[in-house]
Order: C-alpha cells, then structure tokens, then sequence
C-alpha cells in the first residue's frame, strides 16, 4: 500500500468508545466534550450501532484510560473538577480530513459498509456531493492503510470497506447473517441521539443534586 502508517490494534471496546466521541462532536456538539453518562449512552445507543452492546462506566472507563495513553483521547472539566468530560483525538493523531473521519467513524460504529450505505448514512457527520466521491475517499483511506476491501457477497453489487483499527483479521460472514435491509432515518436518528443526551445529562445532574443532599 501506497503511503502507508502504522495504526494500532483496538479492542471492540475500544473502537466503540472511539467511534461514539467522533460522532458525537458532529451530531450533538452541545453535549460535546462528553459526560461518562452521555458517553454510556452514545456506546449503548440501539441506532447506528452494529453489534449493539451494553457497556458499564467500568468497561467504559479501561477503554478511555488505554485509548488516552495512545492518546487518541483526552479529558476536560468543566464547571467542577468532579465534572470530568472526555473527547477524541482522532484527526490530531492521523491526518485524515472531514470527510475521511466521517468514513472512519462509520465503520467504527457500524461495521462493513458499501460505498452507498456510507452515502446515505454519513449525512449527519458529512455530506458527500456524490457517490462517486464516496468510492475515492474510501481508496485514499485504503491506500494509506487505514480500511481494506471486502469480498463481493453473492448476488451483491457493491462490495464492502472495512477499518483496521482492529486488526487485518478476515471478517466473518455469519457475523453479518441477520442483516436486515433498513431505510436510513437521519432526522429520526439525530432526535433519538439528542434525545439520549439530554436524558444522561439530566441524569448526571439529578445524581450530582441527590449526592449534595444526602
């Protein structure tokens, strides 16, 4: 591969984390650095998200420490030393533009996409002109290392990108059996999405209010 880096090797937990932080500074940027609550929620989301998971702070909090020493994470406070906030350091760390970002993030957060699906699912991070544009990004990252190209499928058209951010390991077919064709829904993912924010910044808030109570 032409110009290739090196990139690590991510645990699940890890890239979820990671993809989460990257989508959230474009979709929800109000609630962005993110709380370990909203965090929680953003990796647990039941749209956009393939597998979908149910991660504790616990496990949230070994994925931010490992990725903050790669230093692909960072934290900030807020109003409180208490009131820790974390962000990604994606495009500090590898020199990818917006709209490669966008890609990184969708894989990260849904798995194996075709050029199509990127298109119709990356209007909330990115808004391709064409498909076509689409198809050159995806080369450029392979190019540089970042994604591979997956074998056609029987009876399908486009063939499938995906990161490495976990290893060049051959991606299993089984895993992806229950696919169900889906009509992408973007303005009703944005309002969930923002939704699920607001509903674990009212629950921080609530929590901090009965701690200064009792």
């Amino acid at each position: 591969m032409d110009n290739e880096i090196k990139i690590p090797v991510l645990t699940a937990e890890q890239i979820r984390v990671l993809g989460a932080l990257m989508e959230k500074a474009k979709t929800t940027p109000d609630y962005y650095p993110m709380t370990m609550n909203g965090l929680v929620s953003a990796c647990n989301q039941k749209t956009s998200r393939k597998p979908v998971v149910n991660y504790d702070e616990e496990t949230i909090g070994t994925a931010l420490n490992s990725l903050k020493i790669a230093g692909l994470t960072s934290t900030a406070t807020g109003g409180s030393i208490r009131n820790i906030k974390y962000k990604h350091n994606f495009a500090i760390v590898y020199p990818l533009l917006p709209s490669e970002v966008a890609i990184m993030c969708l894989l990260f957060l849904r798995g194996p996409q075709t050029p199509g699906e990127i298109n119709t699912n990356s209007g909330r991070l990115y808004e391709f002109e064409t498909l076509e544009e689409v198809q050159q990004t995806l080369e450029k990252l392979a190019n540089e290392g970042y994604v591979k190209q997956l074998p056609k499928r029987p009876g399908q058209k486009e063939q499938r990108y995906i990161h490495l951010f976990a290893g060049d390991v051959e991606f299993n077919e089984e895993d992806d059996s229950n696919d169900e064709p889906t009509k992408s829904n973007s303005q009703l993912e944005e309002r969930v999405a923002k939704l699920e924010a607001e509903l674990a910044e009212l629950k921080e808030n609530f929590d901090k209010l009965m701690k200064e109570l009792y």
